[in-house]
């Protein structure tokens, strides 16, 4: 028994080594793999121009809601939703009538107390010079010259209730705080207001607008610099798009933030545009571009020549004897079909646009004939 065990464990041996010789003579017949055919350009030095892209929302750059100091009802509106208006015009008015009888009150009141603030300043006078001979008694001397105080008290108290209740008859108008654009009213005629709660419209400037954006702290010196810069109007370094159509004006930075914001570590840049024809509302979604300032000469291949490994990017570059470099490098902006390389490559050095799915390191290649030599 043992001895049918051990021939067949010589058997299954001698199988597998023949099996091996056979695939290694089958493999030196076949010989090298076969070259790779491809397609190569030549790494080429251009001059850079591209936009980088930022989200941003129209604002503007004075804005106030308009909310009554009196409650009431409004009695009129004196302008039309939409237009435009100047600062000081009129645009409410809220029921005075009760507002100016209690100011008519008011000033009655206070009349009576200067009246009465008269006589007690007269027995005052009077019973200080009865004082000097002597022919009145001390206490009835200091009781008016107590009231005489009280008096000039009362008629301060009156006096402030007075400009008070002027106030809210003035505020029963309410005019526009600023030259700008007024919305479209949330109140009609009729309608019962609440000091201090109602919102009855919104008005804000429409020319020039502001354009609000974030970017990312580590480009803080590079907007700075731009914002000295007196040159980036009229080289339209910023200008903004609604898809496809481009606002045909560039814009300026007014304004870099005070702080940037730690939990998205961004700050909020404002580019200022001229809107004669009032084309840009608050509100508006945009696209702000800033033109690159990436130095000239950089090298750019075609994007499909690079590949990605874990987060890394390579090109293959021709070498000696038709074999092939895989070389690691860094990408920058995408330009069109192109792309910038930032290191890695030099000018001059041929890459490997079309096939690099099948290649390796050190692959033998066959150049097409549609090669850009």
């Amino acid at each position: 028994m043992k001895l049918k065990n051990i021939n067949r464990l010589f058997i299954f041996a001698l199988t597998i080594l023949l099996a091996a010789c056979g695939t290694k003579n089958a493999q030196q017949q076949q010989g090298p793999p076969p070259a790779v055919p491809v397609t190569i350009e030549t790494a080429a030095v251009a001059d850079a121009v591209f936009n980088d892209e930022y989200p941003g929302t129209v604002n503007a750059l004075d804005q106030i809601s308009l909310t009554p100091q009196v409650t009431g009802y409004i009695t009129g509106i004196y302008f039309k939703d939409g237009q435009k208006v100047t600062k000081g015009q009129r645009l409410y008015s809220i029921d005075a009538q009760i507002y100016k009888a209690n100011y008519g009150q008011a000033v009655a009141d206070l009349q009576v107390q200067e009246a009465n603030l008269v006589k007690a300043q007269q027995d005052a006078n009077r019973y200080n010079e009865l004082l000097k001979n002597d022919a009145i008694a001390k206490q009835q001397v200091d009781y008016a010259n107590a009231n005489l105080i009280v008096m000039q008290k009362q008629v301060a108290a009156a006096k402030a209730n007075v400009a008070s209740l002027h106030s809210n008859v003035q505020f029963t108008t309410i005019y526009s705080p600023l030259t700008g654009t007024i919305g479209i009213s949330q109140v009609k005629k009729g309608t019962s207001v609440v000091a201090g709660q109602t919102v009855l419209n919104t008005v804000s400037t429409n020319n020039p607008i502001a354009v609000d954006f974030n970017v990312d702290q580590k480009n803080i010196f590079r907007f700075g610099e731009l914002q000295q810069d007196k040159n980036n109007l009229t080289d339209s370094i910023f200008t903004i798009a609604f898809g496809d159509e481009v606002y045909p004006y560039a814009g300026n930075i007014s304004l870099i933030d005070r702080a940037v914001d730690p939990q998205t570590g961004t700050i909020r840049v404002r580019l200022v545009f001229k809107n004669d024809k009032d084309l840009l509302k608050p509100g508006m979604n945009t696209t702000v571009r800033v033109k690159n300032n990436s130095p000239k000469n950089s090298i750019m291949i075609p994007n499909k020549a690079l590949t990605e490994l874990l987060g890394e990017y390579f090109v293959y570059v021709l070498g000696d004897s038709s074999k092939v470099n895989q070389r690691k490098v860094l990408p920058g902006q995408a330009i069109g079909g192109n792309i910038i390389i930032k290191y890695g490559l030099k000018a001059g050095e041929k890459i490997v646009v079309e096939g690099v799915q099948n290649l390796h390191e050190g692959s033998l290649v066959k150049i097409s004939s549609d090669s850009t030599k």
